[in-house]
C-alpha cells in the first residue's frame, strides 16, 4: 500500500544517501533508523531490513504498527560522530486494500562480488511481498562454507576469513505462498602477490653466466618486470627475461648493479632486490699458501695446495726445480689446481713452483718437500692384569729420523689423560729424548681400559695401545626382588653384578628395619650363599615388621658395594612370642594393687590389635583373675578391691596377645597391695614465731606398722579465714619441722600437721595457734653525733620510740663498711652510743638501726668518715632525719 510513499521517501533522500555512502567508504559508518523519537530504534526482523550498503530501510509488508515518524541515523565507528536526517512521516492510505503478491527481491548483492583472501564478505538479499517472504541461500554447484553465518533473519550471508575455495556462484531465494524470486551473483576471491622464491645477492667472475629466478603466487596470477638500478631492464642480445627468470650470458663489469624483480597483479605489487657483483682481478695467493716447507715420510701421500684467488679463474702450471712437472699415475694436478703425490719417496724431495695466470696477470708460490724415514713405536707391556691398589709403569719408545723432534701423548680409552685432575694416580716420566713412561699408582677399577701412546713428529704421527685389566671387588648386584614372604622368612632373588675379573665366591644378605641400627646381616637358608647362586631365603625375621633387603658380593679381592635396596615389604602377622619384662609392683592408694611392666617394643608385637593380659591371685589361692589391657603402650594396671587389706601379697604375671591369638606370660612374681594411708596424727605440735614473717613448726610422729608416712603436710590459715583456704607446705621423708615464710606481721595463725603417703593423707593434728611478731620500728635513730679521733669514731643518738603496732626496741646495730664494698661489719649494743674502730685507711659508710623482735628497723642516714694520718682530731656533726 505504501509503495508510492516509499518511492517518494527514497527519492527525497537520494542525495543524502549518496553522500553518506561516500563518507562510509572513508570512515566506516553504520546505518540505523529511529522510530518516532530517540532512543526508540527500528528492530530488524523478517519483515524489516536496513541495508548497510545503501542505508535504506525496507519494510516488506507494512502494518498499522509501522505508522509514525522515521529518522535516519549515521554513526562513524571510529570517531563515534553521528548525523541525523530530518524526520519523514509514514501514514496508511484508506482507499484500498493490497492483496497478496509474489516476492520481489528489492535488495541484492552485486552480480560480481570481489573480496581479498582473509577478509569477511557480507552479501545482502531482502524481498518485498505479501505474505512476508522467507530468504534462503545456497552456493550453486557446491555447499555453503561451514563457517558461513546467516544474519538479520537470513537477509545477510556472512563468510568470515574468506578463502579461494569459497569463491563461486551464490544464489539468494525469496519465497512465499504466492511464488518465489531468485538472484544469483559471483563471488570472486583475489590474493595479493606473495613471494615463493626471492633473489639472493650474487658474486660472479667475469665471463660467468647469471640465472636469477623470482617466483610469486597470487590471484590473478602475477606478471613480472625487472629493474636495474631503478630503471626498467629490457631484453638484449645477452639478456633474456621469461616468466620471472633473468638470464645474462657471459657477464662483464657493466652488469654490476642492484636488480629488482616486480611481481604484480591488479590488486598489488611486491618487490625483490639483489646485488650483482662482477669480479675481475689478477691471481693472488693467501699468506698461508706462500713459501713453506713440507716434511713427510716415505710411502705417505702429500697434497701441495695451489688455490690462487683470481677472476676469471686462472690457468695453473707446476714446475719441479726449473723443469715443467710431468704428471703420472703417482703425481697428478687436481681439478682445483693443487698437486697430489702418492707413495712418496726420496726422489720426490725438492723445490716445487705453482703459477696461476689469467688475462689480468700471474702469481706463483714455492714449496719445498722433504721425505723422511717413517717413525715406529714400541709400547710395553702389551697386556697387563693388575689388582686394585697395585701400581704399574707403561713404557713408550720411538724409533724416528734423528733430524726430527718427537712429542709423546698418553690417552685412556681415546681421551687425553689430564695429569692434574687424576688425584695423583698418573705421572708422566720422560726418561730420555726418544722414550716416555706412564706411572699409574694405587690403581682403581676405573683405571681399566685401553692406554694409548701417540708419538708426533713434524713428518708423521704414530700410536699404539695396550690393554690394562684391573681385578677388584665385585660390583653391586642387580635389583633385589622379594618373591615370597611369610611371618619370619623372605625369599629373595637378584642378578649378579660385575665380577671385575675375579669370580664371586659368596653373597651376603642384609636387612634394615625401623628397629635396626642401619643394615644388619641376616641368617639365610642356605647358611652360606655361594657365588653361583642368585636366590636365597632370609630367616628368623620378626613378624609384622617392615624390611628392606640388599645383597653384597665378595670375591678373593674383597667385598664390593651393596645392591640397591629392595622394595619395602612387611612380614606377615603371627601370635606374639615375647612377654613383657621386669614385672613389678608400684605404690598406690589403699586397697589398690598396682602392677607395672616394661612395654613390649613394636618390633616384637607381631601384628595388629596388640595388648596385655594381666593375671593375679592372692598368695596361696587357686584361680587367676585376668584383665585385658588394650593399649600396646600401657606399662601398668591398677586393681582396686575394698576388701583387700594393705600389703597383701599377690602372685602376678603379664601376658601378651594380638589379633592372631594369645602369646606367653612373663615369669610369675609376688607383689604386695598398697599400704594404707597413715592412721595416726602427729603429736606435740609446736609453733614458734621467729619474726614478723616467719614461724617455725615442729612435731612428733608415732610409728605404726601400716600406713608409713612418706612425708608431712603443714596447713596454716589466718584467724579470720576458713580452714579450707589454708596454705600448705609439704616435707618429705622423716623431717619433723618446717619454717613457714612470707607471712603477715602481728597476725594470729592456726596450724595443723598431718602425715601422707601414696595411699593418701592421715588425720590432722590438733590445731595450734601462734601470732607473728610485730613489725620492726619504722623510725630510724635520729640526731646522731659522732667524734673521730684517728681511726676511732665515737657515736651517739637519740633512742627510737616504736609505734603501737610495732615491736619494742631490744637494742641497736651499728653497720659500717668501706666505700665501694657491699658487706658491712656489725656492732650490736643495747645503749644509744657506740665506738667504731676503722680498721684501714679510707672512707667509711656508717649507719645505725634499731633491733626488735620483728627484725631490724629503718637505718639512719649514712655517715661518711675518713681514716687519714693527718685527720682532724675532733669533729661534731649533727644530722637531722
Amino acid at each position: 500500500r505504501k509503495k508510492e510513499k516509499n518511492n517518494n521517501f527514497r527519492s527525497k533522500y537520494c542525495f543524502h544517501n549518496s553522500f553518506l555512502l561516500f563518507f562510509c567508504f572513508l570512515l566506516e559508518i553504520i546505518y540505523s533508523w529511529v522510530f518516532n523519537e530517540f532512543p526508540s530504534f527500528v528492530a530488524e526482523d523478517s519483515r524489516r531490513f536496513i541495508s548497510q550498503e545503501t542505508g535504506n530501510l525496507y519494510i516488506s509488508k507494512v502494518q498499522t504498527s509501522d505508522v509514525g515518524s522515521y529518522i535516519c541515523l549515521v554513526k562513524n565507528t571510529v570517531t563515534n560522530a553521528r548525523v541525523l536526517s530530518p524526520p519523514t512521516p509514514l501514514t496508511l492510505r484508506n482507499d484500498g486494500v493490497m492483496g497478496e503478491y509474489e516476492p520481489k527481491i528489492e535488495v541484492h548483492f552485486p552480480y560480481t562480488v570481489t573480496a581479498a583472501k582473509g577478509t569477511t564478505v557480507k552479501m545482502e538479499c531482502f524481498a518485498l511481498g505479501n505474505p512476508v517472504p522467507t530468504i534462503s541461500w545456497r552456493k550453486v554447484n557446491g555447499h555453503n562454507p561451514s563457517k558461513a553465518r546467516l544474519r538479520k533473519s537470513q537477509a545477510v550471508l556472512e563468510i568470515p576469513n574468506v578463502q579461494l575455495e569459497d569463491a563461486g556462484m551464490y544464489e539468494c531465494k525469496a519465497e512465499n505462498s504466492r511464488g518465489r524470486n531468485v538472484f544469483r551473483g559471483q563471488l570472486q576471491v583475489y590474493t595479493y602477490p606473495h613471494w615463493v622464491e626471492k633473489l639472493n645477492d650474487t658474486q660472479l667472475d667475469s665471463g660467468d653466466p647469471l640465472r636469477w629466478e623470482c617466483k610469486a603466487t597470487g590471484k590473478p596470477r602475477p606478471t613480472y618486470r625487472w629493474l636495474k638500478n631503478g630503471v626498467p631492464l629490457w631484453p638484449q642480445s645477452r639478456i633474456e627475461m621469461v616468466n620471472g627468470i633473468l638470464l645474462i650470458n657471459s657477464v662483464n663489469v657493466s652488469d654490476t648493479g642492484m636488480y629488482q624483480c616486480l611481481a604484480e597483479n591488479k590488486y598489488g605489487t611486491i618487490y625483490a632486490s639483489a646485488e650483482l657483483k662482477i669480479l675481475a682481478s689478477a691471481p693472488t695467493f693467501p699468506l698461508n699458501q706462500m713459501r713453506k716447507t713440507i716434511i713427510i715420510t716415505k710411502g705417505q701421500e702429500v697434497v701441495i695446495e695451489c688455490k690462487p684467488q683470481a677472476s676469471p679463474k686462472p690457468t695453473i702450471t707446476w714446475k719441479k726445480g726449473d723443469k715443467a712437472l710431468r704428471e703420472s699415475k703417482r703425481i697428478t694436478i687436481l681439478p682445483h689446481g693443487s698437486l697430489r703425490i702418492l707413495n712418496a719417496s726420496k726422489s720426490d724431495e725438492g723445490r716445487y713452483l705453482c703459477q696461476g695466470v689469467n688475462v689480468f696477470g700471474s702469481a706463483e708460490i714455492i714449496a719445498s718437500v722433504s721425505v723422511k724415514e717413517p717413525t715406529r713405536i714400541e709400547l710395553t707391556p702389551k697386556k697387563i692384569e693388575l689388582t686394585v691398589g697395585e701400581s704399574i709403569v707403561l713404557s713408550c719408545k720411538a724409533l724416528h729420523d734423528s733430524t726430527l723432534d718427537v712429542t709423546f701423548y698418553w690417552t685412556l680409552n681415546g681421551q687425553p689423560i689430564d695429569f692434574d685432575k687424576e688425584g695423583g694416580h698418573f705421572e708422566s716420566i720422560k726418561a730420555q729424548a726418544s722414550s716416555a713412561d706412564l706411572m699409574i699408582r694405587n690403581i682403581l677399577l676405573m683405571h681399566a681400559g685401553r692406554y694409548g701412546c701417540r708419538v708426533q713428529t713434524a713428518a708423521d704421527t704414530v700410536s699404539d695401545e695396550t690393554e690394562l685389566l684391573v681385578r677388584g671387588p665385585p660390583g653391586p648386584p642387580g635389583v633385589v626382588i622379594v618373591e615370597e614372604i611369610t611371618d619370619t622368612t623372605a625369599t629373595l632373588s637378584w642378578s649378579p653384578g660385575a665380577d671385575n675379573h675375579s669370580p664371586i665366591s659368596l653373597y651376603n644378605l642384609q636387612a634394615r628395619s625401623p628397629f635396626s641400627l642401619g643394615w644388619q646381616t641376616v641368617k639365610t637358608v642356605p647358611d652360606v650363599i655361594s657365588g653361583d647362586m642368585e636366590s636365597a631365603m632370609a630367616v628368623e625375621l620378626n613378624p609384622w615388621v617392615e624390611y628392606e633387603f640388599r645383597v653384597v658380593a665378595t670375591n678373593k679381592i674383597g667385598t664390593g658395594d651393596p645392591s640397591a635396596p629392595s622394595r619395602l615389604i612387611r612380614t606377615n602377622e603371627a601370635v606374639p612370642k615375647t612377654p613383657p619384662a621386669n614385672v613389678s609392683g608400684r605404690s598406690g592408694r589403699r586397697h589398690e594393687l598396682v602392677i607395672a611392666w616394661e612395654p613390649v617394643s613394636e618390633e616384637f608385637q607381631n601384628g595388629e590389635g596388640f595388648g596385655y593380659i594381666v593375671a593375679f591371685r592372692p598368695n596361696g589361692t587357686r584361680g587367676w583373675k585376668e584383665k585385658m589391657v588394650t593399649s600396646s603402650d600401657a606399662s601398668k594396671f591398677i586393681y582396686r578391691d575394698e576388701s583387700v587389706p594393705p600389703l597383701t601379697p599377690f602372685e602376678v604375671k603379664v601376658g601378651v596377645y594380638n589379633n592372631k591369638g594369645d602369646g606367653p606370660f612373663s615369669p610369675m612374681v609376688v607383689i604386695c597391695s598398697a599400704e594404707g594411708e597413715p592412721t595416726a596424727a602427729p603429736i606435740d605440735v609446736k609453733a614458734t614465731s621467729l619474726s614478723v614473717s616467719e614461724i617455725l613448726v615442729a612435731w612428733k610422729h608415732i610409728k605404726e606398722s601400716l600406713g608409713r608416712p612418706q612425708g608431712f603436710e603443714v596447713g596454716y590459715w589466718k584467724d579470720m579465714e576458713q580452714e579450707e583456704a589454708a596454705g600448705k607446705v609439704k616435707t618429705e621423708g622423716n623431717e619433723s619441722s618446717v619454717l613457714l615464710t612470707g607471712l603477715e606481721g602481728n597476725t594470729l595463725y592456726h596450724l595443723t600437721v598431718r602425715a601422707y603417703n601414696a595411699a593418701g593423707y592421715g588425720p590432722p593434728s590438733t590445731a595450734v595457734r601462734v601470732t607473728t611478731k610485730k613489725s620492726p620500728p619504722s623510725q630510724a635513730p635520729s640526731n646522731i653525733m659522732w667524734i673521730q679521733d684517728g681511726s676511732q669514731v665515737s657515736l651517739g643518738w637519740e633512742p627510737v620510740r616504736p609505734l603501737a603496732n610495732e615491736s619494742d626496741v631490744m637494742g641497736y646495730k651499728v653497720l659500717f663498711r668501706q666505700e665501694g664494698q657491699s658487706n658491712s661489719q656489725v656492732i650490736e649494743t643495747q645503749k644509744t652510743s657506740a665506738v667504731v674502730l676503722l680498721p684501714d685507711v679510707g672512707v667509711y659508710i656508717i649507719e645505725v638501726c634499731a633491733v626488735s623482735e620483728g627484725g631490724d628497723g629503718t637505718t639512719s642516714p649514712q655517715i661518711r668518715s675518713g681514716n687519714y694520718s693527718n685527720a682532724q682530731k675532733l669533729v661534731t656533726l649533727l644530722l637531722s632525719i
